[in-house]
């Protein structure tokens, strides 16, 4: 499987928005006065992360994934971030799309920037999808995951090389012999080459890697209360083998969503969307469609 191959034969487009000054990288595809699905990929990522999905979404929804500031081929400016930053952001290509509201599939980091715009702008979500991420602390288990990752990430930007980018996305995969692809590799090294692009990036998972283990952070950003304040509908999908934060916690957490619903995947860890996409593509559809 390649990018290309999941693309093949479909109307798809990739383009760049001026989202209040930033150059926004998108990859987009259905029908333009379709209802509108943004998706928003995980730290360090790209809107390739979504690359599977979009033969089974583009019928029926316009499906927008987007690289969020600092990531991709987004513009990375020189900045102090926060996660109000990547918010802000969203919330600046919204209008600039033109939506009165949208649907949103988060995943980890972008499920954080998600619930945020939705608490925030509960008039412009009309659905929100959280995979793999959630606005919760974590357990000293939690925390050894977390360090892994964020060793994996300063090792990928520090000294950049294919291999240690194919250690950071092995952490992501259950399987990563199977999902990960050379093609997705050399996708994210190319990213990364970009001037100055792998300082943002590992100023960005020092941010949120780093604040999901600093306990003032994690009040701040990643506080269960504030899973209160969610007015839309909301979908957890998790995985048996996510490494950071167990299907056991985010059921623990789920009755403070007042609309909330979840659904755990059996074979994959942290990018259910990429490792079990029929699977996923027919939950997060089911949801989306429903009354």
């Amino acid at each position: 499987m390649s990018v290309w191959t999941d693309f093949s034969g479909l109307p798809i487009r990739q383009t760049f928005y001026n989202a209040k000054g930033i150059r926004t990288r998108v990859i987009e595809g259905g029908e333009q006065n379709g209802e509108v699905l943004i998706c928003l990929h995980g730290t360090g990522g790209h809107a390739e992360a979504f690359s599977r999905n979009f033969r089974a979404h583009i019928p029926h929804y316009r499906m927008i994934s987007m690289d969020m500031i600092g990531h991709g081929y987004t513009d990375a400016p020189d900045i102090d971030y926060t996660l109000q930053t990547l918010v802000d952001h969203l919330g600046d290509m919204v209008a600039t799309l033109g939506c009165k509201r949208v649907a949103i599939s988060g995943e980890s980091l972008g499920a954080m920037v998600g619930a945020h715009y939705a608490i925030q702008n509960p008039d412009r979500v009309s659905k929100l999808v959280m995979t793999t991420g959630l606005l919760v602390g974590r357990t000293s288990e939690d925390r050894v995951a977390l360090k892994d990752v964020l060793d994996r990430s300063l090792k990928a930007t520090g000294a950049l090389t294919r291999e240690t980018i194919r250690a950071r996305l092995a952490w992501l995969m259950h399987k990563p012999e199977r999902d990960v692809t050379d093609e997705l590799v050399e996708l994210r090294h190319t990213i990364y080459s970009q001037p100055g692009r792998a300082q943002i990036m590992s100023r960005i998972s020092n941010l949120i890697l780093g604040g999901l283990l600093d306990d003032a952070w994690i009040a701040r950003w990643s506080n269960e209360q504030e899973l209160r304040k969610l007015q839309c509908q909301v979908l957890l999908v998790w995985s048996t083998y996510n490494p950071d934060l167990s299907a056991a916690a985010a059921r623990a957490a789920l009755p403070n969503i007042p609309r909330g619903e979840m659904v755990v995947l059996e074979d994959s860890a942290h990018w259910p969307q990429w490792e079990e996409t029929a699977r996923f593509d027919e939950t997060q559809l089911r949801f989306l469609k429903s009354a």
